[in-house]
């Protein structure tokens, strides 16, 4: 079905965003059309102003208000200890146990030849002069466990271990509730390589 043209739009704006599907787009619009005048404007207001105003922190490229994130100006953190990670989305997962003490290194994606990405699009660059100024002890990989997050891992492991610092990779293994009959081989190497005393 046609709708008309400014729903239509709506709809294929919606549909740009990732994981948004057609039927989802469409309920997305109409939940824009069934919205006051006001809460519309303060909706696109939301969307300009977030656009504008977040931009990569200067120090770990983390999402920032202003030129440096909260993690990095929080003086209580350990600069000693740096976990890098794919985007910011990580971030905010690992932020959300609210265990990880240390700073963050935003990568901005991950080595994958197949999208042509290589290291020189990432902030590879950016991790080994933090590394360079003689603070951080370890870094702790945290890119996702699948090729290219493997990949990257092996890849900063090598660029980095010879500097003398610790490198680390985060445990991987069965989910807390799954049964192991369907945890796949990866799954399971993993769970094996990163088991602990109890």
């Amino acid at each position: 079905m046609e709708y008309v043209l400014p729903l239509q739009r709506l709809i294929e704006k919606f549909c740009t965003l990732r994981g948004v599907g057609y039927k989802t787009a469409v309920r997305y619009a109409f939940s824009v059309l069934d919205m006051s005048e006001e809460d519309a404007a303060e909706f696109a207001e939301a969307l300009i102003s977030a656009k504008r105003d977040i931009c990569p922190c200067n120090v770990c490229g983390n999402l920032s208000e202003g030129g440096t994130c909260s993690v990095c100006s929080d003086s209580a953190r350990d600069g000693s200890v740096i976990c890098v990670v794919e985007d910011s989305r990580a971030v905010m997962a690992i932020e959300k146990v609210k265990e990880f003490r240390g700073l963050y290194h935003v990568l901005g994606g991950v080595i994958s030849p197949m999208d042509n990405i290589g290291p020189d699009e990432l902030r590879i660059k950016e991790l080994l002069a933090r590394i360079n100024n003689g603070e951080v002890r370890e870094i702790i990989i945290a890119t996702n466990p699948n090729i290219e997050g493997e990949t990257t891992a092996m890849y900063l492991s090598k660029l980095v271990a010879p500097l003398g610092i610790k490198v680390t990779r985060l445990a991987y293994g069965v989910p807390v509730g799954a049964d192991l009959e369907y945890a796949d081989e990866m799954t399971l190497m993993r769970a094996l390589d990163g088991r602990r005393q109890i």
